[in-house]
Formats: structure tokens, C-alpha cells, sequence
């Protein structure tokens, strides 16, 4: 009789200590605070993306506090999460440039994307819009081809400015050159906002954004959207034609924001991670954020994520191989 209660006893221990579990998991991420990284200036679009999903995930996660780290096109925040220890608490915000462009883009790169990381969950997707200064003589993409091939030949005294070199900021405006016969010059900034500043103000006359990063700075009156880059109008800018539209049928870019743990982070708290995210991701306040500053929530897991990576990785690949791109920064 002992041994059959102790050996009850011992069951519903065990089934205690089972349902206990999960609200252990959470106990220990709310302990701590987990830092996302982010490689542009802080006032960008992925930091929109990621205080709405912080908010959506505090009760069960605890805070997620935001890592601006600039520079190297973002490869500083890879590294130090690349270098984080394994526990959950450390995440990157990748981006397409970061996770699919760069193995293009530079000979040695420090990282590898499906090695060193991986995937909880590919958040958002977006498209990118083509801004210019005010003062450009243009209201539509043919004035504005026309205008660029009396600055002088090709089009080669103007410039344009991107988010960053090796990525689809930058490639947009390349395969717009290929399109159109002009030799406009490249100018990579380190992130939106002081690119952003820069079209403002006149600096640079032509910046090809994210569709939301456009739309922040359409009440300001100091730029105009010429186009979309998808293959369809954006909701958010339904009245501005696309480049396919506009003739242009190649030049397309999308890309995406997605969440990345280090290698070796226990498989639990990855999949406590991607659960979580992918409610915050699904709920009605983040995809309304979303969608009102230019992004279209995904939600897909890793393996969709992986996919996704390997496909990109080959289309930029042969964009570049194209237009012999090597990043030398």
C-alpha cells in the first residue's frame, strides 16, 4: 500500500512538474530582457516592426529592448549576435540584404546565414518605392528618365542613394540603369533615416525606400513617389504605378524582415520564440501597424524562412553577377 502512494505520488509529481513547464520557459524569459539587434540608426521601419511585436509579446516574454547597431551595412549587429550566447535572450532582425545579398555581395564574409543562425520566423514583407526630391522637373518615371539624360551622359551626374550597398534598396536602382539605358551613380547610406534626410533635403535627388519609409515622409512635402516596385500596386500608395506597369517589367524587388536566434539556441526556446512572434505577427494591433507603415505581415517558420533564404540568395545572386557588383566596405 506504501508503495503503490508513493508511486503516485511520484506520477503526479511528474505531471506537476509537466504542467509547470511552460510557465517555467516564460518565468525565465520575463526574468531577463531580450535584445534585438537591428544594423541601421534607430527611426526606421524595423524598428516599427519590432516595438509592435515587443508590445504583442511582453506578457509571456518580458521586454525585448531594441540594439540599434549601425554600420558595415548591418553586419555589426550580425556579429554580435553571431557571437551571442545561445539562450534565447540575444535575437538579429534580418534583413534580405543581410541574409541573402551579402553572401552575393562581398568575397569573404564573416558569417554564413544558415550556419551561424537560426531561424524563429519571417515577420514581414514589403516593397520599395522610388522618392525624389521635390524640386526634380518630374511628376511621372518618363519625365523623370528623360530629365535624368540631360545630366550629363547617361544620366551619369545623377546620383541615387539606398539604405545601404548590397541591398534591394541599391539593386533597385541598378536594375532601373539596366532598364533604362542611364549610369546613374550609387551613393550608400547607413540606413534609412539619414538617407531619408538627405532627399529631403535635397542633398541627393532621387532614394529609392521602403514603401513605408515613403510614406512618413510624403506629409513633409519635400518629395514625390514616381514608383512601386512590386509586382502589383501597394495598398498603402494604390494611386502610384508600378515599374511593370510603367513598362519596366523587370524591375521587381521585394524583401522581407525576419527574427534569427545563434546557432546552437535550444530547439524549445526557438519554439517558444516562433510561437510567440507568430501570434504577436497575427494579431489584429501588430498587422495593423504593419500595414499602415508599409509592410505585410508573414508569419512563416523556419522552414518556409529557410526556402525563402535559398530562393533569394539565387535571384540576387545573378542580379549581381550582372552588373559585376563586389562590395568592397
Amino acid at each position: 500500500m506504501t508503495h503503490r502512494f508513493n508511486t503516485r505520488r511520484a506520477a503526479l509529481g511528474a505531471l506537476g512538474g509537466l504542467a509547470l513547464a511552460p510557465l517555467a520557459r516564460a518565468q525565465s524569459f520575463s526574468s531577463r530582457p531580450t535584445r534585438v539587434l537591428i544594423g541601421v540608426p534607430a527611426g526606421g521601419t524595423q524598428d516599427v516592426l519590432t516595438r509592435a511585436i515587443a508590445d504583442a509579446v511582453r506578457p509571456t516574454l518580458g521586454n525585448l529592448i531594441i540594439d540599434n547597431r549601425g554600420g558595415a551595412a548591418g553586419r555589426i549587429a550580425v556579429e554580435v549576435v553571431k557571437n551571442a550566447e545561445p539562450d534565447g535572450h540575444t535575437l538579429l532582425l534580418g534583413t534580405a540584404g543581410m541574409m541573402t545579398m551579402f553572401p552575393n555581395a562581398y568575397k569573404s564574409l564573416s558569417y554564413d546565414p544558415v550556419r551561424d543562425f537560426v531561424p524563429i520566423i519571417n515577420a514581414a514583407s514589403f516593397e520599395l518605392a522610388m522618392c525624389i526630391h521635390k524640386d526634380v522637373p518630374a511628376v511621372t518615371l518618363q519625365e523623370f528618365v528623360a530629365w535624368a539624360r540631360t545630366q550629363g551622359p547617361s544620366g551619369s551626374k545623377v546620383s541615387f542613394a539606398s539604405y545601404g550597398a548590397g541591398t534591394p534598396s541599391h539593386f533597385l536602382g541598378e536594375m532601373l540603369n539596366r532598364a533604362t539605358g542611364l549610369q546613374m551613380v550609387h551613393i550608400p547610406y547607413k540606413g534609412s533615416t539619414p538617407a531619408r534626410q538627405d532627399v529631403m533635403g535635397g542633398t541627393v535627388p532621387l532614394y529609392f525606400d521602403t514603401v513605408g519609409g515613403a510614406i512618413t515622409m510624403l506629409p513633409s512635402g519635400r518629395i514625390k513617389v514616381l514608383a512601386t516596385s512590386g509586382a502589383k500596386r501597394s495598398p498603402p500608395m494604390p494611386a502610384i504605378p508600378t515599374f511593370v506597369e510603367l513598362g519596366f517589367k523587370d524591375v521587381i524587388a521585394a524583401a522581407w524582415f525576419s527574427y534569427y536566434a545563434p546557432a546552437r539556441t535550444p530547439r524549445p526556446v526557438v519554439d517558444q520564440l516562433r510561437a510567440e512572434f507568430a501570434r504577436a505577427v497575427n494579431s489584429r494591433e501588430v498587422r495593423q501597424q504593419l500595414l499602415v507603415n508599409g509592410m505585410y505581415p508573414v508569419g512563416d517558420g523556419p522552414d518556409a524562412l529557410l526556402k525563402t533564404m535559398r530562393e533569394d540568395t539565387e535571384r540576387w545572386g545573378k542580379i549581381m553577377r550582372a552588373t559585376n557588383f563586389v562590395a568592397t566596405d
